[in-house]
């Protein structure tokens, strides 16, 4: 997936952060902290859709509003996106000298992602089918785990200061590598809260 489809994507739901960031960056968390945010965001995101039935998961509050099946889709569709993305940075040479050119923090980006009164538009090719691919969660949680395998394993063999010695612009300022794999954990906890609301509608089916 191409850089620019990624950066259109997210920038809408972080460039709002920049205008909150203090001179100086926030706390950088270690791989301990990412990894353990991508199995906190998993078992979020299993436990909001656990149970559901058919016509739980292809509810839908409006015609133009997505269904949880949609969101399963999405996520898990939108995840190899990112870590294209994200090898990407990582794969250019380090330029260390633009540390000091990072003004987010690990926690601006996660609650820049998680901000749901910001809305993004996904991409026509990260948007889901009509229907929804998902008739059963568990499938879908599935699919994500075993896709999933090969980035935990990257993110294992990858070190905090390979990630953190890359920085990229972006159109919300320089980010790094450990950024970029941030995204993807928070990007599924946003699209659990966006759950979290179609199963709190009214007309949602019991």
């Amino acid at each position: 997936m191409k850089r620019l489809l990624f950066l259109l994507f997210t920038a809408c739901t972080l460039a709002h952060t920049v205008m909150a960031q203090s001179a100086a960056p926030g706390a950088q968390h270690d791989k301990a902290f990412l990894l353990d945010y991508y199995q906190q965001t998993f078992d979020a995101l299993a436990k909001s859709v656990e149970g559901l039935s058919d016509a739980q998961l292809a509810f839908k509050s409006a015609p133009d509003r997505w269904s949880i099946s949609q969101c399963l889709e999405h996520i898990i569709q939108t995840e190899p996106a990112l870590f294209v993305y994200a090898k990407k940075t990582l794969e250019q040479q380090p330029n260390p000298e633009r540390r000091g050119d990072v003004k987010m923090s690990d926690d601006d980006v996660i609650n820049g992602m998680t901000d749901r009164s910001f809305k993004a538009k996904a991409s026509e090719e990260l948007s889901p089918k009509e229907a929804g691919t998902y008739t059963n969660g568990k499938t879908a949680l599935k699919d994500l785990k075993k896709q999933r395998k090969a980035l935990l394993d990257f993110i294992k063999e990858t070190s905090v200061d390979d990630m953190r010695n890359r920085i990229t612009d972006s159109p919300f300022g320089a980010v790094d590598g450990y950024h970029a794999l941030l995204y993807i954990p928070a990007h599924t906890a946003r699209h659990t809260l966006q759950i979290e609301e179609i199963k709190a509608d009214p007309n949602f089916p019991r």
